[in-house]
């Protein structure tokens, strides 16, 4: 039995991800379970699946978690704290780690994680774009299958060449370039200075995909594809000249790779996370998913389009971080995070998140990102100034 632990079982990658091993308890067993706040939801989890760990990040969580499940008259036990996530996420007896936790939170267990070999479910797109060479350096030291689940990683890890592993070293295989396609979010056809009335709950409401609160409002801004860019170029070992986005409406493709003789490998499903959960925890081979089969009589059609970088201000400014590399990244992903945070507690409009990115950026430099500490010190401070900036919006 193939043992997992997920790193955020209560999120959408978490509930999707014990949907797929449901479909296969015959190769899979759960390790440990682990959410910030969500006493009730992980309890149920528990309940079902019987872990012999679950972690609540928020201790008073988890002291409420660990009477629940005494009365429960459950075996699992109950760890709290940042420390745990990062214990259960490194103990020899789990084989697998889902990384779903979402933001720079999930950076340490994910982390550590790669550093001990484990197969690491990548849905944390923010550990690569905060310590992208400490990262992959951990993942080629360890020996750690690093498999992507973004739906658009995972797509062109697909349609990459036989046999490539993620930070295994790479020639490019005769790869001219990958094509990262983005539905372009709720707003793609919005008119610019409509977007100032765009509430959260607008925001939230992705037209293709289910996701959580904080990706949804970066689908929206665009800046989950400019986050896209970074990761791509550290998963596939390449640049953003090689990087291309393109806004297909449908996400009906997830993702292409275009090959040095013209031809271009396309990974084509449903808007499910189920598949690309799946395939990362079969490869290299396939499991069950759940998701039904695409019916190709019923699609209107497939529509490409270039995106507007002027009404799409968060996709420019994650191709600038890419360029500039070191702590940028880091301080792009925390600027971001802190804004999207205030826009969805309604203290800052929609358009201001740009706005407060780039003004931190701007107060930072970039330095070389070449130890966990000065990472986690950009992080922190840009943090600090993008908080100071929301102030002065809100005054």
């Amino acid at each position: 039995m193939i043992r997992i632990t997920i790193l955020g079982s209560t999120g959408t990658i978490g509930v999707n991800t014990l949907d797929v091993l449901s479909r296969n308890r015959e190769r899979f067993d759960v390790y440990a379970l682990t959410a910030h706040r969500n006493v009730g939801a992980l309890l149920a989890q528990c309940q079902v699946w019987e872990p012999p760990f679950a972690v609540m990040a928020d201790e008073p969580s988890a002291d409420a978690l660990r009477a629940a499940v005494r009365v429960a008259g459950l075996n699992t036990e109950v760890l709290g704290g940042a420390e745990a996530l990062t214990e259960v996420a490194s103990a020899d007896e789990t084989h697998y780690v889902m990384a779903g936790i979402v933001g720079a939170a999930g950076l340490l267990p994910t982390l550590a994680a790669a550093r001990r070999g484990k197969r690491v479910l990548l849905a944390n797109k923010e550990a690569l774009v905060m310590s992208g060479p400490l990262f992959m350096e951990a993942v080629r030291k360890s020996g750690a299958e690093l498999v992507p689940i973004d739906s658009e990683h995972n797509a062109i890890f697909q349609c990459m060449p036989s046999g490539y592993r993620c930070g295994g070293g790479y020639d490019h295989g005769g790869v001219r370039r990958i094509v990262l396609t983005g539905s372009g979010g709720p707003f793609r056809c919005v008119a610019r200075h409509e977007l100032e009335k765009v509430t959260p709950e607008q925001a939230c409401a992705h037209p293709n995909w289910v996701m959580g609160r904080k990706i949804s409002v970066d689908s929206a801004t665009m800046m989950n594809k400019g986050l896209e860019v970074i990761e791509a170029c550290w998963l596939f070992a390449t640049d953003t000249e090689r990087v291309k986005v393109v806004i297909h409406p449908q996400s009906i493709i997830h993702s292409m790779v275009e090959y040095s003789d013209g031809s271009v490998i396309a990974q084509l499903g449903a808007p499910d996370m189920r598949t690309p959960i799946a395939h990362a925890l079969g490869w290299p081979e396939r499991v069950e998913s759940g998701v039904s089969s695409l019916d190709f009589t019923a699609l209107a059609g497939l529509d490409f389009e270039e995106p507007d970088l002027a009404h799409m201000p968060c996709l420019r400014l994650g191709y600038e971080a890419a360029e500039l590399g070191g702590t940028a990244p880091a301080v792009l992903n925390a600027a971001n995070e802190v804004a999207v945070a205030a826009f969805l507690e309604r203290e800052v409009r929609f358009t201001d998140i740009p706005v407060i990115i780039e003004a931190t950026l701007a107060e930072m430099p970039s330095q070389s990102a070449a130890s966990l500490e000065t990472v986690l010190e950009a992080d922190a401070e840009a943090r600090r100034l993008a908080r100071e900036l929301i102030g002065t919006l809100i005054r």
